[in-house]
């Protein structure tokens, strides 16, 4: 299969400039439930007339649904499917498990792809989508060529990259910086990108930005994703004008369909349409470290003769046009019938004016070819044609016209004609309720010194990083359980050693595992452990608790983005847990953010960090308000930036009446004295810490 290219359309001219630039297809916001709520979008008329425009053409439209959602918006999200599946969009971009759960049921014909915003990155992760109904996963951005090239390997899903645009700093779908600063969810469309903002690194903010990445460019890579088996090349930039679009669109199409690298003067084309100091393709190369990152100055200079020159290609019109190829029959006494086929397999037939004897000059083959051939202003051009005349006829030049306008007026239907898809009714939610009364109080540590002062405390789980486990010959006795947490980043190239580390944490008697991607399962299913769903699948809705149910779950921690009466509201069909206490995690990256300010040079190959490694000491980032955000080492040598102050609600009443069966204490940076005052206080109900938030438990996001 040739690789697709698959361009942003943030408006209804950005879709134009993508479709006239030789876009193999378009993605593109419709209502409130998009990853960019932010852009243009479409009305429900610019929406029907996109798609039309775009079939007409050999385009394809794929829908983005790729927010999370809650109870009260799935029946929307899914009104909204339905409507684009009636009108015949290619596909539907979800992120919500929910959502994802209600399509498969509702519209089992309407394709789906996995957005990026499901964070996956493992053949494992694209395995598990594909077996449950996804057409398409779209990979992490951190990917590697050697990543992508094994996911391409392992499943028959298509498999989608990013190729060209902005790189988010964390993985996506992880990243609640936005969220928790300000109150504007990625997770929901509307991210604010505190990630370009300035940071001091163990030291007050300064015009440094140790989160801001460069702009992605794989122009070069185009041959290798081919051989690899690469299903689609995406373009980035909904939020960008349509000259952009346009720019970059026309360039990669050109790389695609001429099978070649970008010439310097396309490179520079590349660059000055936008880029932030340039481009990285490390992240492709399997690369990290500083010379990936880059910013752009506000008052960076419009390309504007570059920009006129791409609207004024894509505002004629006429560079997209569809190759079709006619015949035409003119007998006496008959109607006139012309019979008119694209390449793509569509062909129709339409009868016009009886002819009539001519009184003058008689109607001839060649005349009649001549005038079917003018396709002007439509999106057809005429390849060949030929016409049978029988001789002594005349038919009016209107006569000609109408039947050439009826046929491709046919010819356009059929090519936008919409499949036939299956409606159905969906599964009620099942009648099991696990809500309960009160929570029991679960805690989560960082290191042993934590776990150990709360062995006395009887926690119903405790929950210890898998890669400590691993150093452990024997567990102390506890009341609870003991209960294994997985890296949410891992590749591949690790499940070997994390299925041997499981298997020791068996024996010492750890009797389940968290697991906060959907990669995970494919890991812990011969485990012989016990699987609880972690904050990073975020559950945000009875639904999505509903399909975990349904893969072997036994419980699932809700996301922090809900207010309180979301979490209430949410029926408890597996035992729910949600985080009370602690450093909420912004995010989680591909690079380790003290490598590249003190080049701490760790082994790549050394997944689990060292305990004398430089990015074990105490590290944060300090922004413009002061604010510390302390750094944690997080597996295979990356960074998870904790927010700045913990979450603290053990004086507040609402979160032990929400249904919840568990309650998370999540230590971090505390010490294990800490970890016992604080545990103590949930205990007693005890006011709040000098420094500390009420996380998005009450202000929620927007």
């Amino acid at each position: 299969m040739a690789l697709e290219l698959l361009s942003p359309a943030g408006s209804p001219e950005a879709l134009r400039a993508a479709v006239q630039s030789g876009c193999g297809a378009v993605y593109l916001g419709w209502g409130d439930f998009n990853a960019r709520r932010g852009a243009k979008n479409f009305t429900d008329e610019e929406f029907a007339t996109a798609i039309r425009y775009c079939h007409v053409r050999g385009v394809r439209v794929f829908l983005t649904l790729n927010t999370l959602l809650t109870d009260r918006e799935l029946p929307l999200a899914l009104d909204a499917a339905r409507t684009a599946c009636r009108l015949g969009v290619n596909s539907v971009l979800v992120q919500d498990w929910g959502l994802f759960d209600l399509l498969r049921q509702a519209l089992p014909d309407l394709p789906l792809h996995a957005s990026t915003q499901m964070s996956v990155f493992t053949s494992g992760g694209v395995d598990e989508l594909y077996r449950d109904g996804c057409e398409r996963v779209v990979i992490a951005r951190e990917c590697s060529g050697a990543d992508t090239a094994a996911a391409c390997r392992s499943c028959p899903a298509e498999i989608e990259i990013f190729g060209h645009g902005a790189l988010c700093m964390c993985y996506s779908g992880q990243c609640e910086m936005s969220a928790l600063i300000g109150g504007r969810s990625g997770n929901r469309g509307t991210c604010a990108q505190p990630c370009r903002l300035p940071y001091g690194f163990n030291a007050p903010a300064k015009n440094t930005y140790p989160l801001s990445l460069k702009d992605s460019c794989l122009a070069g890579r185009i041959a290798e994703m081919e051989r690899m088996g690469v299903s689609c090349l995406k373009l980035e930039g909904r939020m960008k004008r349509p000259e952009y679009v346009a720019v970059i669109t026309d360039i990669y199409s050109r790389l695609i369909r001429e099978g070649r690298k970008p010439t310097p003067a396309e490179k520079r084309d590349l660059e000055l349409a936008f880029s932030r100091s340039g481009f990285t393709e490390d992240y492709w190369q399997g690369r990290r470290g500083p010379a990936m990152f880059g910013t752009r100055p506000e008052n960076a200079p419009e390309p504007k003769e570059l920009f006129a020159a791409a609207r004024t290609r894509y505002e004629k019109g006429d560079a997209r046009t569809v190759p079709i190829h006619f015949s035409c029959v003119c007998q006496s006494g008959q109607p006139a019938s012309l019979t008119v086929w694209d390449e793509d397999g569509h062909a129709v037939t339409v009868s016009g004016a009886v002819p009539e004897p001519a009184q003058n000059k008689a109607l001839t083959a060649a005349d009649l070819e001549a005038r079917l051939q003018k396709t002007g202003g439509t999106a057809f051009r005429c390849a060949d044609g030929s016409a049978q005349v029988e001789d002594g006829l005349f038919l009016s030049a209107g006569a000609v016209n109408a039947l050439r306008r009826d046929a491709l007026a046919a010819l356009e239907e059929a090519r936008c004609a919409v499949p036939e898809r299956r409606e159905l009714e969906f599964a009620p939610l099942p009648d099991a309720d696990c809500a309960a009364e009160a929570p029991k109080l679960t805690v989560s540590v960082s290191a042993w010194a934590q776990a150990e002062v709360l062995l006395p405390l009887s926690p119903a789980r405790l929950y210890v990083p898998l890669e400590l486990l691993a150093e452990r010959d024997a567990l102390p006795e506890l009341s609870g359980e003991w209960c294994a947490v997985l890296p949410r980043v891992w590749r591949d190239r690790d499940e070997s050693q994390l299925r041997q580390w499981l298997a020791h944490a068996r024996a010492l008697g750890v009797t389940a595992a968290l697991a906060g991607n959907i990669g995970h399962l494919s890991i812990l299913r011969d485990s012989g452990l016990r699987i609880y769903g972690d904050f990073g699948l975020n559950v945000f809705n009875s639904r999505a608790l509903n399909y975990l149910r349904q893969k072997g779950l036994a419980s699932a921690c809700l996301s922090f983005e809900l207010r309180f009466p979301q979490l209430r509201d949410i029926r408890k069909i597996l035992p729910a847990e949600a985080i009370v206490y602690g450093r909420l995690p912004l995010m989680i990256t591909e690079n380790c953010l003290v490598q590249n300010e003190t080049g701490c040079r760790l082994s790549e190959e050394n997944a689990a960090v060292p305990r004398q490694a430089p990015c074990r000491k105490p590290n944060y980032l300090q922004d413009r308000t002061g604010a510390r955000f302390p750094l944690l080492p997080a597996y295979g040598h990356r960074t998870e930036i904790q927010n700045s102050a913990p979450v603290w609600l053990a004086d507040k009443p609402e979160w032990k009446h929400c249904g919840l069966s568990f309650a998370r204490l999540r230590f971090t940076t505390e010490t294990p004295e800490e970890c016992q005052e604080i545990y103590r206080a949930y205990l007693d109900g005890s006011p709040a810490l000098d420094t500390f938030t009420r996380g998005l438990y009450y202000r929620g996001v927007d």
